[in-house]
């Protein structure tokens, strides 16, 4: 939905004054709006490009990477989605940015997928929080958890190696129709009516 567009608008000034109208203009907004989510991922990522925070690649590239290394493992759509996005909160929240991109992710994809990404950072401490005092073994209160190994294996196979600056990874072009299939319809939203989830 463009700035600058005449749209039909709600008439309350506060909720307790909106009318089933009022809800119904607002849900047809937030439904277009909902649909260009993919083009502001896209977006998103490209603010990505050239911040390298220090490592060999910037953190496109990184995300680019572990995303090519998940898809061509084999890993479904949606894990390689994930694998784009994982770092996507990065600018945002470059102290938490694994509940940024989780929180994105969350309605679209599994649990398993979900608490990948929300504790993929927890997990890729394992491989550096030691040369930074701090404990690299801060994964283990979760073992046993049912999502432990999987998002072991996400930080060793695709996530750790992904800073190399000779590696061909795939263009984002590669990954935006994959994109779109996986953050274009929720799965789980409070915002879903249980007959549409």
């Amino acid at each position: 939905m463009a700035d600058g567009e005449d749209h039909p608008r709600a008439r309350f000034h506060a909720m307790t004054e909106g009318t089933a109208e009022d809800w119904g203009i607002i849900a047809q907004a937030a439904g277009e709006y909902g649909r260009e989510l993919p083009d502001r991922l896209i977006k998103h990522l490209q603010l990505l490009q050239g911040d390298c925070g220090g490592f060999a690649v910037d953190r496109l590239e990184h995300s680019l990477q572990t995303a090519t290394r998940a898809h061509l493992a084999g890993e479904d759509e949606e894990y390689v989605v994930c694998a784009l996005l994982h770092d996507i909160g990065d600018i945002l929240g470059p102290r938490n940015h694994a509940d940024i991109a989780a929180a994105i992710v969350q309605p679209f994809v599994s649990e398993a997928n979900h608490w990948m990404v929300a504790n993929h950072a927890i997990f890729q401490g394992y491989y550096f929080f030691h040369h930074l005092g701090l404990d690299r073994d801060m994964r283990e209160a979760f073992r046993g958890h049912p999502h432990f190994e999987r998002t072991a294996k996400f930080c060793h196979q695709y996530d750790q190696p992904a800073f190399d600056p000779a590696y061909e990874t795939l263009p984002l072009e590669a990954f935006e129709p994959m994109l779109r299939r996986v953050m274009s319809t929720p799965k789980r939203s409070i915002y879903l009516r249980a007959t549409e989830g």
